[in-house]
């Protein structure tokens, strides 16, 4: 029976240096050769993964942990984060000195001219800091934003905003979602186009954002180098993502 492989990037798809391994690359390869549908289901926004698709063929995506997502290249879902709450959470950040970074499907833009922790994160995806904005969000359609600010600091978002999400995935930023936006609710979107069952689904990720995934989804691989919480949700883990961990798990599962 055909799968619908639902693939994270980063620390799933991507190694540690933000590679492709070869092994990941021939592995997709060889399922999609064998009747397999491939997708990828990620927290980046469409304009930081056009390299990725391109490399690997792939036109059906996940994005912005399901805020927008796309089947043979046509946009099924778009859910935007309403512009008076933006306005909200950026008044309440600023007061905090901590940044905000807004994004659609083409870019990020960001709340103020410079900041380290926004530099230090978006390094880590390697791409450049964000140009600035500052009304980026009432002139434009906002999937999801970033609020630059420590663990600790954390909280007080999720008290005062319980109309969104917030999601941590580097040490010094969260994501912010609309409430319930998740990879889950994108898989259970996605398949009313692709025409496959939720049986049929197989998730692979490494992170927080990727629990849900993992619940929903018919069968999901944690990969070792991932969040302890995710590993044990994951059906399976398979080795670290530097040592051919997907293509171990294509193998493991028969899916070539």
């Amino acid at each position: 029976m055909p799968k619908l492989l639902l693939l994270d990037i980063d620390g799933t798809l991507l190694d540690s240096h933000k590679k492709l391994p070869a092994s990941a690359k021939e592995a997709l390869q060889q399922a999609r050769l064998n009747g397999h549908d491939l997708a990828i289901a990620t927290g980046r926004g469409p304009f930081m993964i056009t390299s990725i698709l391109e490399e690997l063929k792939i036109d059906t995506y996940i994005t912005f942990n399901g805020q927008y997502i796309s089947h043979n290249n046509k946009v099924v879902h778009k859910q935007a984060i309403e512009a008076k709450m933006l306005n909200e959470i950026l008044a309440y950040a600023e007061q905090r000195n901590h940044p905000i970074v807004f994004m659609n499907e083409e870019k990020m833009v960001s709340s103020i001219d410079f900041h380290p922790d926004i530099e230090e994160s978006i390094q880590t995806l390697k791409i450049p800091h964000p140009e600035t904005e500052k009304d980026f969000h009432l002139n434009h359609e906002v999937y999801q934003a970033l609020v630059f600010c420590e663990k600790e600091e954390e909280q007080q978002y999720h008290d005062a905003f319980k109309e969104v999400d917030f999601v941590r995935w580097h040490r010094v930023s969260c994501d912010i979602s609309p409430k319930g936006g998740t990879k889950a609710s994108g898989i259970k979107k996605l398949i009313r186009a692709t025409g496959h069952s939720i049986e049929d689904t197989i998730a692979f990720g490494d992170g927080l954002n990727d629990l849900d995934m993992m619940d929903v989804a018919g069968y999901s691989v944690a990969m070792a180098n991932g969040h302890e919480e995710t590993k044990k949700r994951a059906s399976y883990v398979t080795e670290h993502v530097d040592n051919d961990g997907l293509a171990k798990a294509f193998k493991h599962l028969k899916l070539i």
